[in-house]
């Protein structure tokens, strides 16, 4: 019997894909790893991978249409492509909310500006916001962000109104977000693999890209037994209302120990080993390589599509 195939496709990343596709085809478990090759798609033939890791759609977007028709004709395609491109950061704090998870205060604005086919009478719907009302609930510092995307893109700390409507001015047709501010001790990110392994790790969002894991354990308290319990808690219970099979989740921890969820939306997160260190990176190898082995030999444990109801599947 042929091996079943597990495609990555990845953009400038090295060590995690090289690492993963060595652990993968290494375990002679009947799976092969490869990086994924694509050209010009075709809508009624199949791709060749039984499993296809999405670590760059976010970035090349012509791989999208791609991914949800492989999905289509039987891939797994992790993260799933159909919620992976549809969800956005002010949705997943609602639902967040909704799950008893704490976050902070979040309010999304209309955007500043729009394309030329939209007039005022596009805009009757919209009211003049009101900003003194958002101050008395959020209250300076504060922090606007765009609905969606990542890397710390177009997020601004804001003091004072000056401030914020100089980030919001900038925004143009972005939709934008205002969040309350979070005075934390300890700032903690989750790497969680299959919704249910969850690695939480000391993460200082103030140092350099590449001394946030390393250097947070000297800068911050240990976790305590109870919080520990209740990040890790939090992640699972975030990353299976979302349907993530890979994520990380951040969280902001107070001294009054309240762990704030700050940002889960990262289906495409650092996994590169010089940022991560060592031991993360070994973890995450391990339990990646564990995912896409049992999603390529079980294509049950796949999320069920609702056109298979249509399609008598």
């Amino acid at each position: 019997m042929a091996n079943k195939r597990v495609g990555l496709l990845v953009g400038r990343e090295r060590s995690f894909p090289d690492a993963l596709i060595a652990e993968v085809n290494r375990r002679n478990a009947g799976v092969e790893a490869v990086y994924a090759e694509l050209e010009a798609t075709r809508a009624d033939q199949p791709l060749p991978y039984d499993v296809l890791l999405d670590r760059i759609s976010h970035d090349v977007t012509c791989y999208q249409p791609v991914l949800k028709v492989a999905s289509l004709h039987g891939t797994r395609v992790i993260n799933n492509p159909f919620w992976r491109i549809a969800d956005d950061k002010f949705f997943n704090v609602a639902l967040a909310h909704k799950l008893g998870v704490k976050v902070p205060k979040t309010v999304v604005l209309p955007s500043k500006s729009f394309g030329d086919d939209v007039n005022a009478q596009s805009l009757t719907n919209l009211k003049l916001v009101d900003w003194k009302r958002i101050e008395q609930e959020l209250g300076f510092p504060m922090f606007i962000k765009p609905h969606w995307g990542g890397g710390w893109r177009s997020v601004s700390r804001v003091r004072n109104f000056e401030e914020l409507f100089a980030a919001y001015d900038k925004s143009e047709r972005l939709t934008m977000m205002l969040q309350q501010e979070i005075q934390w001790v300890q700032y903690v990110r989750c790497l969680v693999v299959g919704g249910q392994q969850v690695r939480p790790a000391l993460w200082d969002p103030r140092q350099s890209h590449f001394n946030r894991y390393s250097e947070a354990p000297r800068s911050m308290p240990p976790l305590s037994a109870e919080v520990l319990e209740r990040v890790v808690s939090d992640a699972r219970k975030l990353n299976l209302a979302l349907g993530y099979d890979m994520n990380t989740v951040e969280l902001a921890v107070t001294a009054a120990g309240e762990a704030y969820a700050i940002d889960f939306m990262n289906s495409a997160p650092d996994l590169d080993v010089s940022s991560l260190g060592e031991e993360h990176f070994a973890w995450v190898v391990e339990k990646m390589a564990d995912l896409v082995i049992r999603a390529a030999l079980d294509p049950s444990s796949a999320p069920a599509h609702h056109w298979n109801e249509l399609l008598g599947a």
